[in-house]
This record gives C-alpha cells, structure tokens and sequence, in this order.
C-alpha cells in the first residue's frame, strides 16, 4: 500500500473510531462534521437511515460511556482516489454486528458517506 493509500485509510479509520465514542455521537454537531451530506446507512435492524434522521439516534444517547461499542478486525481498502471502505466486527452490549463502511474525501475533509451493518451469529467473529 503507498503511503497516501495508508494515509486514506488511516483518515477514514479515525473518523470511524470518533463516530462511535459517545462523547462525539452525543454531538449533533460533531457528528455532522464527519457526515457527507449524502449520507445512507442500511441498519443490521434492515431500517434505512440518512443523514437527518441518524443524527437524531446519535445525539439520542445510544452509546453511553459505560458501555462502548468494542470493535475488532478493523481493515480498510482504497477502492478508487478518494474513496476508502472500511470492514470491521462491532460488539454493543452483546448486538454483534458486522460493519461496512465508505468514506469519500471532499473538500472539506474525509467524510462518512454509506454505511451497512449485518447481524453476526451469536458466535460468529
């Protein structure tokens, strides 16, 4: 991987990890600086998400202090300049799910733009 590829999935990892600590998903405000304005997410629950109605869940305190979201097998890949997917194992309060996302850089720095998780089996990992 060239340097600036590690740099791209580096940047996307980073915004990923902020997203799930709870001090920034307690942030309407931080949240929205790492949201592209077009983003979706299809939910493990299968429920479709943008970028109005996400912030709404995240800002709703979801994710406490006391119980983070744990995350393991984060790798990224650039698919194309500019574009990093991310895949990686979330456990939240036992809800094991396995997540895929897509940053875009943009004018004004990487942002998160889809998002898809997928309920894990009780002991898959």
């Amino acid at each position: 991987m060239t340097d600036e590829n590690e740099r791209a999935v580096q940047a996307a990892i980073d915004g990923e990890l902020r997203l799930l600590d709870p001090e920034v998903r307690a942030s309407p405000a931080l949240v929205r600086e790492l949201l592209d304005p077009e983003f979706t997410e299809i939910g493990a629950s299968g429920r479709w998400w943008d970028a109005e109605s996400i912030l709404t869940v995240t800002s709703a305190g979801t994710v406490s202090p006391e119980s983070p979201v744990k995350v393991s097998k984060m790798s990224g890949v650039v698919l194309a300049p500019g574009i990093v997917h991310l895949t990686y194992f979330a456990d939240h309060q036992g809800r094991r799910a396995w997540r895929s996302s897509l940053w875009r850089l943009t004018e004004t720095g990487w942002r998160f733009y889809f998002h898809q998780g997928t309920l894990a089996g009780r002991f898959e990992q």
